[in-house]
């Protein structure tokens, strides 16, 4: 039973998208993490270290995607992790899966829009990155304004594109691929492995993370889906096997290319990669930044979708201004919650001296930000899928997690061990993140009154 039937007025989203669409949001949500971002965890860890990292959060990943399922299928709801919190924690629960999604959402598209104006300034260097990003938000707002059905379409083939461009990567760099080359200083910057290698392993989570980031934004398409509960299974699951074959395939070959250590604090790693194979004036080396932009941007424009639909979703129950509720009369989509969470990136991208602290550059400071709300959204969602199974034992659950209790039990350890080392490395951003969760606590605090009238999709799935 879709919960739009019992929407009315401007808040109705239209199901439209097919199974192939949805892996392409899957896909391309998170394929600009294979592109750029990933390589600073090498600063820390090295690129062994970082193998081993990259491991362990492939694995959290892989338990935690088979575990979200479950609820993705079991409440298809634009607001993802919001709607399960709330069913399984109650009002508190919602708001902090909510909260933490929200920041996640908004801050990983100033990260990728800084990384689109990196490319472009390889191309054209008098262009300035951040006039180029603010570009990249104007256009791909205006897309995801005009239709869901458009945009999907987009985001399906740029993703493929995207993924040619990775293959053809590895192509390239391949007859001059050394694995000497990526083992050399592999452990933090020493050729063999010690106990003083473990903290840079540790510090490298968020970088790791990067990889996977954001594939959970399917579930904000659950409503928008033709039939979710078919197609997201195996959206999530060959989504999430596409990004560990490409995550692995793109680490080694940039690795074993050259000195690794000259791609390990730039926002360019791959075309800086394979200059060191083909040359500065290579035609291949012009073909990958044009081409490669195309992952970039389908994870750009999919993210955009994914935290429109989170601020509609928080609105629509009165967690956020109604005002935001809203969708546009013609197109159908939630244009106000696209331009508010387009104004807080912008307004990030400009915010150098609030947000380059710690000595880390922009761009990572950015990520941990967004890789902070996402943990803490992995934890509380693997929790709502234990009180669920406890409190509503015979939900309707047309996917359930295998392995069950022992593949979501991995996923939340591996997040709280995500989350306290993160916290340890990253101290005064998580107090910015504690900061941020602590005003919309305020909000929520003061606005109970609206929620009481507020239409509730997750309400009415309780009752359907």
């Amino acid at each position: 039973m879709n919960p739009n039937t019992h929407l009315h007025g401007g808040h109705v989203l239209k199901p439209v998208l097919s199974t192939l669409q949805l892996w392409g949001i899957a896909v391309g949500l998170v394929i600009s993490g294979e592109y750029f971002g990933w390589s600073y965890g090498w600063a820390s860890a090295g690129t062994l270290g970082f193998t081993i990292t990259s491991i362990f959060i492939a694995a959290m990943y892989g338990t935690f995607i088979f575990s979200f399922t479950e609820l993705t299928t079991s409440i298809p709801h634009a607001g993802g992790p919001f709607a399960y919190s709330k069913r399984a924690f109650g009002e508190t629960g919602g708001y902090l899966a909510g909260a933490a999604t929200l920041i996640e959402f908004v801050f990983a598209p100033p990260a990728i829009a800084l990384a689109i104006g990196a490319y472009l300034n390889v191309q054209f260097p008098s262009l300035d990155p951040k006039t180029a990003a603010l570009g990249a938000y104007i256009v791909f707002m205006t897309l995801n304004i005009i239709g869901v059905q458009i945009a999907a379409t987009f985001e399906l083939v740029v993703t493929l594109f995207a993924i040619f461009e990775l293959l053809v990567f590895m192509g390239v760099v391949s007859p001059g691929f050394s694995m000497a080359n990526f083992t050399k200083g592999g452990w933090s910057g020493q050729d063999s492995f010690s106990l003083a290698s473990i903290p840079g392993m540790f510090a490298a989570i968020p970088f790791a993370i990067w990889f996977f980031l954001a594939i959970e934004g399917v579930a904000m398409a659950a409503e928008e889906a033709k039939d979710p509960k078919r197609s997201i299974p195996i959206a999530y699951i060959t989504g999430i096997l596409t990004l560990v074959v490409l995550a692995i395939g793109v680490m080694v070959f940039a690795g074993g290319a050259g000195d690794w250590t000259k791609l390990a604090n730039i926002n360019d790693p791959l075309p800086q990669a394979m200059k060191l194979i083909v040359g500065e004036h290579s035609g291949w080396l012009h073909m990958l930044v044009w081409l490669g932009l195309f992952g970039l941007i389908a994870s750009f424009h999919g993210i955009i979708l994914g935290y429109s639909r989170q601020i509609f979703a928080l609105s629509r129950e009165a967690y956020l201004p109604s005002y935001f509720a809203k969708v546009h009369p013609r197109f159908k989509t939630p244009h106000r919650a696209i331009l508010a969470g387009g104004a807080i990136g912008i307004a990030a991208i400009y915010s150098d001296e609030l947000i380059k602290i710690g000595g880390q550059t922009l761009t990572a400071n950015i990520v941990t930000m967004s890789v902070f709300g996402a943990i803490l959204m992995y934890i509380i969602s693997m929790l709502s899928l234990f009180q669920l199974r406890r409190k509503e034992p015979n939900m309707a659950r047309p996917f359930r997690a295998p392995f069950y209790p022992f593949f979501p039990a991995f996923a939340l350890l591996g997040a709280c061990v995500c989350m306290a080392t993160m916290i340890y490395y990253n101290l005064l951003i998580f107090g910015i993140f504690v900061a941020f969760l602590a005003l919309g606590y305020g909000y929520f605090l003061l606005t109970g009154h609206h929620r009481d009238n507020a239409v509730s999709a997750a309400a009415e799935w309780v009752g359907s």
